[in-house]
C-alpha cells in the first residue's frame, strides 16, 4: 500500500499564555493516529494562497474539532448560543472541504469537522444541545477525553456499519452544538440515545464521513477500524 498524505486542519488562537502572537496548534494524537496505519500526516494553515497547490499533493483531508463555534451566519442564522468564533478557519475548512466533494477525495470530518461538511453542503446546527433539547444525555463529557461516555446507535446499510460491524458503539464526546437539518446528498448513519445526530456519510462520494466522537484517541476497536479505513481508502 502506498502511503497517502493526508491532510489535517490546524486549530489557531490570537494570543494567550503560550504566545503573545498568532499561533497554530494541534493535538498529538490527530497526526500520531494517520501514521500508525501507514499515512503521512500534513498540518494544513489556514491560507487560501496556494490551496489548489497544496490540495493536488493531498490525498485525503480530516477536518479537525477544536474549541470554538462554527458562526451561524455561515447557515443562515443568528447567533443566539454560539460560543468562541474562528472566521479564518471555517472559511479556509469550507474550501478545503468542497474541493474534497468536487475531486473525490475521501474527507474525515472529526466533531465540528461532522458539522463544517453539513454545513458545507447547505446544513444547519443547533446551536447548543442543552437549551435545545429536551432532557440530553451528556454531550460534554465530565470523565477524561481518553474515556468513552455513552453510546451510539449505527444503522445498518451504512459506511460506518459496515467498517465497525457493529449497531452500536461506544464513543467519548466534546460537543455542546450538533447537526439539524442534513446537507445536500447526507445521510445519518448513527444517533445517541437523546436522538442527536452523531455520524453523516455523503450517499454521492466515495469517503465523506462525519462523527461527532473524537475517533484520534483510538480508545475502541472501532475507533481504531474507522481510522484504519480513511487511511485505506486514501491510498486508492
Amino acid at each position: 500500500m502506498k502511503k497517502p498524505i493526508i491532510g489535517i486542519t490546524l486549530d489557531n488562537e490570537e494570543k494567550d499564555n503560550y504566545s503573545k502572537f498568532p499561533w497554530y496548534a494541534i493535538r498529538k494524537n490527530y497526526l500520531h493516529c494517520i501514521e500508525k496505519y501507514g499515512g503521512i500526516p500534513f498540518p494544513l494553515y489556514h491560507s487560501k494562497k496556494f490551496i489548489n497547490e497544496i490540495f493536488s499533493k493531498l490525498d485525503s483531508v480530516i477536518i479537525t474539532g477544536g474549541n470554538f463555534d462554527i458562526d451561524p451566519g455561515f447557515y443562515g442564522k443568528s447567533n443566539s448560543d454560539s460560543r468562541i468564533i474562528k472566521n479564518e478557519r471555517t472559511k479556509f475548512e469550507i474550501e478545503i472541504c468542497k474541493l474534497c466533494i468536487e475531486k473525490n477525495k475521501p474527507i474525515l470530518g472529526i466533531c465540528g469537522g461532522a458539522q463544517l461538511i453539513n454545513i458545507c453542503l447547505g446544513g444547519t446546527l443547533i446551536q447548543d444541545i442543552k437549551i435545545s433539547k429536551i432532557n440530553p444525555i451528556q454531550h460534554e463529557q465530565k470523565n477524561p477525553r481518553d474515556e468513552t461516555s455513552h453510546q451510539v446507535k449505527i444503522f445498518e446499510k451504512t459506511q460506518i456499519f459496515n467498517i465497525t460491524k457493529k449497531l452500536s458503539i461506544n464513543v467519548n464526546s466534546a460537543h455542546h452544538q450538533s447537526i439539524d437539518k442534513l446537507g445536500k446528498n447526507l445521510l445519518v448513519s448513527g444517533k445517541s440515545p437523546d436522538g442527536i445526530i452523531e455520524s453523516i456519510e455523503n450517499s454521492e462520494h466515495s469517503w465523506c464521513i462525519g462523527v461527532q466522537w473524537h475517533p484520534e484517541f483510538l480508545i475502541t476497536k472501532e475507533d481504531n477500524l474507522l481510522i484504519e479505513d480513511f487511511v485505506k481508502n486514501s491510498a486508492k
